[in-house]
């Protein structure tokens, strides 16, 4: 029961921040000193074209009775029509979505692949090889752009030696180099937090009363201390993913992939005001989704949380 409890706080938690942040979104774009409708319509146009696009846009009547409208296309998920191709925002952004998703879980999977058997090596093995080896990868990985890795990824592995295709996304061999060059920095940070992690769970009290009781440095280590020091990695690495969901603009971009991140810069350069709306509230539900999953994983590892 104390489970669902905390579940139920953790989801009302969730519809406030996404109330919050979907009001923020829509006095932001209101505040902006100019007419929207204007800056749509161009310079030549009419007044009866800017009228028109006024209605379209909701603005043509007061704020109050917009930001009712607004909060009722939140909770009914309709974000309206793209100003510019007249689609559903909605349809534009889930057809977008599933290349996005899947290049996130790709970049995070490879940088948690790569991220904690080398943090725990270097935590395990302080001063080793290992651990010089993890602490240059993490320097170069918080160092290097995503953007520049992944032009030069597409440099040597696709011009130099065609292994990957230049373009495209029809197949899962499109989105390797993509994923590396998210998951590269992705890795880089949770390497160092797993590392600390567990060099922090390895000199807690707890481990040397294990020592006492007889139980093999495996056991400690993996069963235990890793167990422990996975707290503060699952909370880390389900940031890093909102992140990657929200942050593979500039990638997609290198890559020419059709993915969320070229929809949102394409909507930005075409002033297309509903559909920048929807994108913002949209990655905002989606990751305060990821967040509710990590609280949710959060106290299973330490089912102290849910008390606190």
């Amino acid at each position: 029961m104390e489970f669902v409890f905390f579940i139920i706080r953790r989801f009302l938690r969730l519809l406030l921040t996404i109330f919050i942040i979907s009001t923020i979104i829509f006095f932001v774009i209101r505040v902006i000193p100019g007419d929207p409708a204007l800056v749509v319509a161009g310079l030549d146009a009419s007044e009866d074209d800017i009228q028109a696009i006024r209605v379209r846009l909701g603005t043509d009547v007061p704020v109050a009775v917009q930001y009712g409208r607004w909060l009722s296309d939140i909770v009914r998920f309709d974000f309206g029509e793209s100003m510019i191709s007249g689609a559903s925002v909605n349809k534009l952004i889930l057809e977008r979505f599933p290349l996005t998703l899947t290049l996130a879980v790709l970049g995070i999977l490879l940088g948690l692949i790569v991220a904690i058997p080398l943090g725990v090596l270097s935590a395990v093995h302080r001063w080793s090889f290992w651990d010089y080896f993890g602490m240059v990868y993490s320097q170069m990985g918080m160092a290097i752009p995503s953007f520049w890795l992944g032009m030069i990824l597409l440099l040597v592995f696709a011009v130099k030696i065609p292994i990957f295709p230049l373009f495209g996304s029809d197949s899962l061999k499109n989105l390797i180099l993509p994923a590396i060059a998210l998951g590269f920095a992705r890795a880089a940070v949770i390497l160092r937090l797993t590392r600390a992690a567990m060099v922090e769970e390895l000199n807690r009290e707890y481990i040397i009363t294990a020592r006492a009781k007889g139980l093999t440095d495996r056991m400690i280590r993996y069963k235990h201390a890793l167990k422990n020091a996975m707290i503060a990695v699952v909370t880390v690495t389900g940031i890093q993913f909102g992140y990657m969901l929200g942050g593979a603009i500039i990638v997609e971009q290198v890559f020419s992939l059709p993915g969320l991140g070229r929809l949102f810069l394409y909507a930005i350069y075409q002033r297309d005001f509903p559909l920048i709306q929807g994108g913002v509230v949209f990655i905002a539900v989606v990751f305060s989704l990821v967040n509710f999953t990590v609280d949710i994983l959060y106290s299973v590892l330490n089912p102290k949380i849910r008390i606190s």
